[in-house]
């Protein structure tokens, strides 16, 4: 999982989903930062290699057409590249809260590399713009 991925996906599964959910996006940007040190995946057993599972913290602000402010934020524990997060997130537009999910989008959707189509008879919307700041610290004696 990377900051870069998580955003995006992020970025596309939560727009179709307030869509969906009748909020008329204008606009929608996310950004994504890994935890430090991950945390112990459930099912590992003592003295088994360490399986790490990293949490992303994402955030998300944007705008509906109309002007309103839009906000996600919350952490993602898996992201398929283009096709789902999974987590726990919330989303609200014009202060009042719209969902809150633990999945956004299809995991089960085929991979495909360009972007998902509008709705009809919409006109071509604006591509995304995804701002990712990794921090990195270095341990000692790695």
């Amino acid at each position: 999982m990377n900051t870069a991925s998580v955003a995006l996906t992020t970025d596309r599964t939560a727009t179709r989903a307030l869509e969906h959910e009748g909020v008329r996006v204008r606009w929608l940007t996310c950004t994504a930062a890994l935890d430090g040190n991950g945390t112990e995946a459930a099912g590992t057993r003592s003295g088994s290699p360490a399986a790490v599972r990293r949490t992303a913290h994402v955030d998300c602000d944007g705008r509906t057409r109309e002007g309103r402010t839009i906000t996600l934020g919350g952490q993602v524990t898996q992201a398929v590249e283009g096709r789902c997060v999974r987590g726990d997130m919330t989303a609200k537009a014009a202060g009042r809260t719209v969902f809150r999910a633990t999945l956004l989008g299809n995991c089960a959707a085929p991979a495909t590399s360009r972007p998902p189509a509008g709705a009809p008879g919409q006109g071509a919307r604006p591509t995304v713009t995804v701002t990712v700041t990794v921090t990195v610290t270095a341990q000692p004696g790695k």
